[in-house]
């Protein structure tokens, strides 16, 4: 599986020849170093590990340090691993935007974002009870019965009730690569992907 690290940078939208707009999602796709090679004999499975994204030496452990020092780079804020890459990579070098092409498809892995604690109607859809009248009191967003049919004497496990919403890690496959821009390292997704501005997203073939 081959893949790369990236930051979302936000949303724009092109024409393609036939003057159909496309809604895109832009995001800056590596350079990736790779600080750690995983192979079958010595881990038990075979895997790349890429590392994205500045950090300030000050803010690095000794321990930090000296992983990176093995692949000649600087401390990164960002590790992850990508199992059976199918490019052969040595430690210390970079995986940038070309090891895709336009056109094909890819899978962008990313967190939601936070919304906080919400109530049933934001968080599960509910509808409400009707139209409010008089007498009705303030129940109309409320999630109605908790309880069981048959005597449990206890919420059941799973009762979709209020409650933090967002920061899920989410995938969303099936998009597409529409532009590649190799010197800034920027890559433009069709569609949305999940995440604010500026959080880190993998992307997977």
């Amino acid at each position: 599986m081959i893949g790369i690290i990236g930051k979302k940078i936000g949303m724009t939208s092109i024409f393609d020849p036939s003057g159909k707009q496309t809604a895109c999602t832009i995001i800056e796709a590596g350079p990736c170093v790779v600080t750690q090679v995983r192979t079958t004999e010595t881990d038990g499975y075979s895997a790349l590990q890429l590392s994205f994204g500045d950090k300030k030496e000050r803010r690095s452990n000794l321990s930090e340090k000296n992983h990176f020092a093995k692949a000649s780079t600087s401390p990164k804020s960002f590790l992850t691993e990508f199992r059976n890459f199918s490019i052969e990579k040595n430690l210390g070098e970079s995986i940038t935007v070309d090891v895709f092409v336009e056109g094909e498809t890819v899978s962008v892995v990313g967190t939601t974002k936070g919304k906080g604690f919400q109530g049933v109607v934001k968080r599960h859809g509910f509808h409400g009870v009707g139209q409010q009248s008089h007498g009705q009191h303030d129940r109309q967003r409320a999630p109605g019965s908790l309880g069981n049919s048959s005597d449990a004497s206890r919420v059941m496990k799973g009762m979709r009730m209020a409650g933090r919403t967002g920061t899920d890690r989410v995938k969303t496959k099936g998009l597409k690569v529409v532009k590649i821009f190799p010197d800034k390292n920027y890559i433009l997704i069709s569609g949305s992907v999940p995440g604010y501005n500026g959080s880190v997203v993998l992307i997977q073939k």
